[in-house]
């Protein structure tokens, strides 16, 4: 295998370069020649993450060999770090394990270093890369945030507490709104229908997040069982979440056949119904409906504001959420066909 030395003759990936060629030995020779192709997937999984890290930790060396010191470094207060120090180390777990970065601090007395190759790396706070910070993200949204710190452990062979999964996941959700703020839906063409969706559904939460009104009712209430809830039973133990949706639509005439058609012929002529393009989803376990339909309004009055386009609200027969719709409508002066 060929190397790579860097300026002063020595080898910065010697030690990537070793492991790999450990696991090329190990593939040819008669250990591995008896197992099979499963338990070969386990233990170049294990290895190669090994390399993976290695590689990582040997390009943040030679990154901190090649640090050059910044002239005029200050902080955003205008405060002036004139002392250079190297050898500052921190932490870092990664999707392939635990590495240490070293690099330079500047220093002043009586205030925190600055360490100008973090931003060059773009260094989290915490000692969590951003690859874990993605992961939590992802697992958490398909389960508990137990079953995500095991997806993650399963995935990367790097361990992660269930709150700092907790914790990466909330810092991940911090910047949902300012993403959706780039990524507005563009005006809908004039003869498109503007819907608007909307819908509740109970999640059973913690004593401690219920609302008032449902945490007293939680309170006074008697189970049937000792020590569980029986069938059915989970009145006063959720909280409403609100989910709504914006979208454009154009309009679509079709007949009975296209519905129902009564034979093959039919069939093969049926007419494909609307789609919805340009979807807007908003959802909130902590605002009331009336919050969420409000803001499912704002981003259909972006939409149209002269209110030229026929709007439509779809609902599943609830009550007080026709009755926010007919207050929104009502307020904006902007005239909505409900159907349920």
């Amino acid at each position: 295998m060929s190397t790579n030395p860097d300026a002063s003759g020595t080898d910065s990936f010697a030690a990537s370069r070793e492991l790999f060629d450990t696991m090329v030995s190990f593939c040819a020779g008669g250990e591995a020649a008896g197992l099979n192709h499963a338990e070969m997937e386990i233990r170049l999984s294990v290895d190669g993450r090994k390399v993976l890290r290695q590689l990582l930790q040997d390009h943040l060396d030679l990154r901190c060999e090649r640090e050059a010191r910044v002239p005029g470094v200050v902080d955003a207060a205008g405060v002036a770090r004139g002392a250079v120090e190297a050898g500052h180390d921190r932490s870092l777990v990664t999707v392939f394990g635990e590495v240490t970065v070293t690099r330079m601090a500047y220093r002043r007395w009586g205030h925190a270093n600055l360490h100008p190759a973090d931003a060059a790396l773009n260094l989290p706070a915490e000692r969590h890369s951003h690859g874990l910070r993605a992961a939590a993200a992802v697992e958490a949204t398909r389960g508990s945030f137990d079953d995500a710190t095991e997806a993650i452990e399963r995935e990367t062979g790097t361990r992660v507490g269930k709150h700092q999964v907790e914790d990466l996941t909330a810092r991940a959700a911090i910047d949902v709104d300012a993403f959706c703020e780039t990524r507005k839906a563009p005006p809908g063409e004039a003869g498109d229908v503007l819907v608007i969706t909307c819908d509740g559904k109970g999640v059973v939460m913690r004593p401690d997040a219920l609302r008032p009104a449902t945490a007293q009712a939680a309170a006074t209430a008697t189970p049937k069982l000792g020590t569980r809830l029986s069938k059915g039973e989970k009145r006063g133990r959720k909280r409403m979440a609100e989910v709504a949706s914006v979208c454009d639509t154009t309009p679509v005439v079709r007949c009975v056949t296209d519905i129902l058609p009564a034979n093959d012929d039919e069939a093969a002529k049926v007419k494909r119904g609307p789609t919805a393009a340009n979807k807007w989803p908003t959802a909130s376990v902590v605002d009331n409906a009336r919050s969420v339909i409000a803001s499912a309004f704002d981003e259909a009055e972006r939409r149209d504001p002269g209110h030229d386009r026929t709007w439509v609200a779809l609902v599943d027969g609830a009550n007080h959420q026709i009755d926010v719709i007919n207050a929104q409508a009502a307020a904006r002066q902007v005239e909505v066909t409900i159907v349920t």
